[in-house]
């Protein structure tokens, strides 16, 4: 039998917001020639609609739905912006974004199966739930862009919701990639280091400098990634650690088309 990746089983579900199990007994029959898995759902009357693989969406819209002591975001992806402003659009991603806050995430992925392929046949671009996140507990602070292209939810541990959402905001400005310095990927630090040394090389400095200069690169290069120790967008005198006031931060989503 021929092995079937969840990447396969993901992208064809992307085009055609058939069911997982449905999808990968496709490509099992298909021996995972995911064109052949296609046309196979389509036979059946799975598929509805089938999405070309070859167009990029690259754009779409962000949702938040607020209940009671828990968020949700949605985000669900399209090839142009025009079909993004539309109606039926907005007001899918807002249905994902109630549905994810009401039944979780799951819920979502699942009214995605019967709402997506609908969508598709109506406006004629390729159109996936890109994600969708639940955040539950704590101090929960939410922001969202008026363009509806980045949205942001932070739980804090302490502090209050004005400081929640006021950190929320600065996220959507500054785009951390973690929380903490420490948080920061050792891979995504190699890599730094490989250039750093590559740039200190060519300017000649000896190799005992070049371990001193680079763990002050990488000191800066971790806290300008973390969230905590960026310079607050409000006030740029302090980090957002010192604003928090003793306040941590719990979680932090981060969603951008």
């Amino acid at each position: 039998m021929t092995n079937i990746t969840a990447q396969q089983v993901s992208s064809l579900r992307a085009r055609t917001g058939v069911g997982m199990l449905a999808v990968k007994k496709a490509l099992e029959e298909s021996g995972g020639d995911e064109e052949k898995a296609a046309d196979i759902l389509r036979k059946r009357g799975e598929a509805q609609a089938v999405k070309k693989a070859d167009r990029d969406q690259k754009e779409g819209l962000v949702a938040i739905a607020i209940g009671s002591g828990k968020v949700a975001i949605s985000h669900v992806s399209c090839e142009t912006d025009f079909v993004a402003r539309g109606e039926d659009f907005i007001s899918a991603v807002q249905k994902f974004a109630e549905v994810a806050l009401e039944g979780g995430e799951d819920s979502a992925t699942k009214e995605a199966e019967t709402v997506v392929p609908g969508l598709v046949n109506k406006l004629g671009e390729n159109i996936s739930l890109a994600g969708t996140k639940v955040v539950e507990g704590g101090t929960l602070g939410t922001y969202i862009h008026t363009n509806n292209k980045i949205a942001v939810i932070v739980e804090l541990e302490g502090g209050d919701e004005e400081k929640a959402r006021d950190v929320a905001m600065h996220a959507a400005a500054m785009a951390p990639e973690v929380i903490s310095p420490e948080e920061v990927s050792e891979d995504a630090v190699t890599k730094e280091k490989e250039i750093w040394k590559e740039q200190l090389t060519k300017e000649g400095k000896p190799a005992d400098i070049q371990e001193k200069i680079m763990m002050g690169k990488e000191k800066k290069f971790r806290e300008e990634s973390a969230l905590i120790k960026q310079a607050f967008a409000k006030d740029p005198s302090m980090t957002v650690e010192k604003y928090l006031d003793g306040a941590t931060v719990k979680q932090y989503v981060r969603v951008a088309v």
